[in-house]
């Protein structure tokens, strides 16, 4: 197949999952999730940077992975920490302990490196997982997810940025929740595209990225996300094997998404970081 046809039937697939994830919303108003174009490929270290990626304002990109975490934290149990953002100059993380964990934590971070951490005490039913940080565009409200077949997405007010947020050292409380019109599996990472609008990447066994579309801009009051798929990301590795899709990051600023896929061992020592511009 030349490089034309492999252009060719790419797009023709984006375009495809895009009519098929057209939406109805309320009263006849209508969305159909974008078309997104791939755009190229780098690769990055796995051990700091396959768990997930954010872009600064300056257009530099910020790295998560294993090896991300710092020394304190490790010692203080939070072994784990997902998809990042970066919101107002600071970078928000999502941290997780062990299997017995009954706590799960965010960590905010300056331009200057000063970290602050927020703790938030599992609520009945919550699993411990803690896949990912988006900050809405606002500011004001920070969503998170768990592992497994879901229903919803958590949202909590934002540290720092949301006055309603406690101060560290008190528990940090979930605010109304996304409940989702289908359930979502195995969701590494979200961001945001506008307010009203998400795309999260799915590590399924489809492999795909999700357009989640709310019915209003989050409110700290509970709203409806109709979910839909955008695309499926590509698995292109000379291992044979299970891929895993990880991180995702909407730069607003210059209108690239990117999304990570690590490969199988042994090749899973790097990260694709495939990029996409909206048609």
């Amino acid at each position: 197949m030349t490089r034309h046809e492999k252009r060719h039937k790419s797009r023709t697939a984006l375009t495809l999952a895009t009519a098929l994830g057209a939406l109805t919303l309320g009263a006849g108003t209508a969305y159909a999730t974008p078309t997104w174009t791939e755009t190229g490929t780098s690769h990055v270290n796995s051990l700091t940077s396959s768990q997930g990626v954010a872009s600064r304002a300056d257009g530099t990109l910020l790295y998560r992975g294993l090896g991300s975490v710092p020394l304190s934290l490790r010692v203080a149990g939070w072994t784990h920490v997902g998809d990042p953002d970066v919101a107002r100059g600071l970078t928000f993380d999502a941290y997780q302990g062990g299997d017995n964990a009954t706590k799960k934590m965010f960590a905010v971070t300056t331009a200057a490196g000063k970290r602050t951490t927020y703790e938030h005490a599992l609520d009945q039913g919550e699993l411990l997982n803690n896949s990912f940080a988006s900050v809405s565009p606002d500011g004001q409200w920070l969503v998170s997810g768990e592992w497994g077949t879901r229903e919803s997405l958590q949202v909590f007010p934002t540290p720092v940025l949301n006055a309603a947020a406690p101060e560290p050292g008190a528990n940090l409380p979930q605010a109304g929740r996304i409940s989702l019109d289908k359930p979502v599996t195995n969701i590494q990472g979200c961001d945001f595209t506008d307010a009203t609008h998400l795309l999260c990447s799915s590590d399924a066994a489809t492999k795909e990225v999700l357009d989640i579309t709310l019915d209003r801009p989050l409110d700290g009051q509970p709203v409806t996300g109709h979910v839909a798929t955008a695309f499926a990301i590509p698995q292109r590795s000379v291992c044979k094997g299970t891929f895993e899709s990880e991180g995702i990051d909407y730069d607003a600023a210059r209108g690239t998404l990117r999304v990570e896929m690590v490969p199988p061992s042994p090749c899973l020592v790097t990260t694709a970081v495939i990029a996409y511009k909206q048609e």
